[in-house]
């Protein structure tokens, strides 16, 4: 089943090396540009309720703010404990400057 693709910020919106938060639907999304890639990931971690996006990003990996869990940004992967459950991970694409995520 595929989802519909929904713009959700665009590309200047997002330095390089950073993230950036947004709500869509009641969706808590993360953005993130990391060298010349973006990736979308659910920004609530899955430990306990902190936002992703207050937390630290080194390269692909980020690291949540409350107990420094860590979380690939292109798989979703939990990296350690304290978390164990994996981050939801939304597809992403570009196109010209806008950013779209599908949502199901």
């Amino acid at each position: 089943m595929t989802g519909r693709w929904v713009k959700i910020a665009t590309t200047d919106a997002i330095a390089d090396d950073d993230m950036i938060a947004v709500e869509i639907e009641g969706r808590q999304i993360a953005i993130y540009h990391v060298g010349d890639a973006f990736h979308a990931t659910a920004n609530i971690c899955t430990h306990a309720y902190a936002l992703l996006t207050d937390g630290f990003l080194d390269e692909c990996v980020i690291e949540c703010p409350l107990h420094a869990g860590r979380f690939d940004i292109k798989t979703g992967k939990a990296l350690g404990p304290p978390v164990n459950r994996d981050l939801k991970v939304y597809r992403l694409k570009v196109e010209g400057d806008d950013i779209l995520v599908e949502l199901d």
